[in-house]
């Protein structure tokens, strides 16, 4: 990466191309806070996963084998309906930020569901899915294992106690394999352990840059 300084706006020449971002990458990444800004930035719509509204969510941290199905079905179809919506958009319609990509919903899924609960999953999935809009790019956060668990430890939320380090660093792993072969969109990889999105103008700016000078399907983005 240059060492030069970032300019001291903050453009957005060359992202106006991008009418659909989703930003993803495993708990603790970053996800939410980068698509916020990223939402600002462009005068965009902002997509969230409601957390709070999934009442399955708090039982599944503490009982995850019991309360896998319930859960990842009450977020497929919240993110089927989010990602539903924005293929129905006008193109000159305000760009829209997500923090999920719904091709991803599969990998929580694995992860959690039993093999009967997974082939079920897989069902409505493939029933749902092509209903849903394509994103012009992803931003994939990435970050070690330990670090994502002191992050967890950190935002010290009740019902992400009882996550493991095990749990994290499988999670993580199953992402990096993902992105590894996805290619529906095009993808931006980002290591984020050594950047703050939330409080760095420098960060933020430095990404930015990067975004719009993209030139490939798959790029890199990091700083040491």
């Amino acid at each position: 990466m240059s060492a030069q300084r970032p300019p001291a706006g903050l453009p957005i020449g060359g992202l106006e191309r991008l009418r659909y971002i989703a930003v993803e990458g495993p708990i603790a990444a970053g996800k939410t806070t980068l698509a916020r800004r990223l939402a600002n930035h462009l005068g965009g719509t902002l997509l969230l996963e409601d957390f709070e509204a999934n009442p399955f969510l708090p039982r599944f941290y503490r009982d995850m084998a019991r309360w896998a199905f319930a859960t990842q079905m009450f977020f497929l179809f919240q993110r089927v309906g989010q990602a539903a919506d924005l293929k129905q958009r006008d193109l000159f319609e305000r760009a829209a930020v997500a923090d999920f990509l719904i091709d991803k919903d599969p990998l929580f899924a694995r992860l959690t569901l039993s093999d009967e609960e997974y082939e079920l999953y897989q069902q409505v999935y493939q029933h749902l899915a092509p209903q849903t809009a394509k994103p012009d790019l992803v931003i994939y956060l990435q970050a070690p294992p330990e670090v994502l668990a002191e992050r967890v430890r950190r935002r010290g939320l009740d019902m992400e106690r009882n996550l493991g380090a095990a749990y994290l660093e499988q999670l993580a792993t199953l992402y990096a394999e993902y992105f590894h072969g996805y290619d529906a969109s095009a993808v931006l990889i980002v290591n984020s352990e050594n950047l703050n999105f939330a409080s760095s103008d420098e960060d933020f700016r430095w990404l930015l840059e990067r975004i719009a000078g993209m030139r490939g399907q798959r790029e890199f983005f990091s700083r040491g």
